[in-house]
């Protein structure tokens, strides 16, 4: 049975991936700044942390430590805030960057200086396709998942051969942040721009977290796995009325 910490796992894309570690006989640990939105699976336990707090983050890996090794650790805590470059706020953007960039950043580092003396490990994280193409009304999160893929690649070269890292760059899918921050019109919108045609489900993000931290993927280290189904491997991009600020957590 392996330990796996995984922030932001009370809703969407976290909580899949929990119940996808938890249902295969893994130990999950939850990192999140409230409980889960729905019950998990009686393998997931909760500990109350914001990842932009990297002594509570160094805390909370402590903890974990002190019951016995950490095997997997997924920094998918996010959030994004909807607003213009022209709009938005100093404080938005500093949380965005906090939460979704240095978040991952201070979680990496703590449970990263466990692995080494363990000489074993896989850090993991949520990136997005959107830091790699420009995409109206994100600027910060964009900025933020850029920086995602680079830490990536840097903690690939640093901490090779002991330790994995990786990180998932998903598409459109369907979250709870997905639904607060567009309308049916606008989620058909960006369906009609999917090669796929429809938005990913969290359970097929969770999927290959999973696959990534199988001994499957033992040869892969400092890339980045994108799920899109072929947004990108065109020249499209959706675009979306105004700038309207809305702040949901993933």
């Amino acid at each position: 049975m392996r330990s796996v910490i995984i922030s932001g796992a009370s809703s969407g894309i976290g909580w899949a991936t929990a119940q996808r570690f938890a249902s295969g006989g893994d130990r999950v640990i939850n990192l999140d700044v409230g409980p889960p939105t729905v019950p998990h699976h009686p393998a997931v336990t909760w500990i109350e942390a914001d990842v932009a707090d990297w002594s509570a983050t160094r805390a909370a890996v402590r903890q974990v430590a002190e019951t016995g090794p950490i095997d997997v650790v997924i920094a998918n805590a996010g959030v994004s805030v909807r607003h213009g470059v022209l709009e938005l706020t100093e404080a938005d953007a500093r949380r965005v960057v906090d939460v979704n960039l240095l978040g991952v950043l201070g979680l990496w580092q703590a449970a990263a200086r466990v692995m080494v003396q363990q000489q074993a490990g896989v850090l993991l994280a949520t990136a997005s396709v959107n830091g790699a193409r420009g995409y109206p009304f994100y600027a910060d999160y964009n900025a933020t998942k850029a920086g995602i893929v680079a830490l990536c690649r840097t903690f690939a070269l640093e901490l090779s051969p002991w330790i994995r890292v990786a990180c998932v760059s998903p598409g459109a899918v369907l979250t709870p942040m997905q639904l607060a921050e567009y309308t049916p019109a606008m989620l058909d919108d960006v369906n009609a721009k999917i090669p796929a045609g429809r938005h990913a489900a969290p359970d097929e993000i969770a999927a290959a977290f999973h696959y990534l931290a199988s001994a499957e993927a033992s040869f892969l280290t400092g890339q980045e796995l994108v799920i899109d189904g072929a947004e990108t491997a065109g020249a499209t991009t959706a675009v979306f009325g105004t700038g309207t600020k809305v702040e949901a957590v993933a």
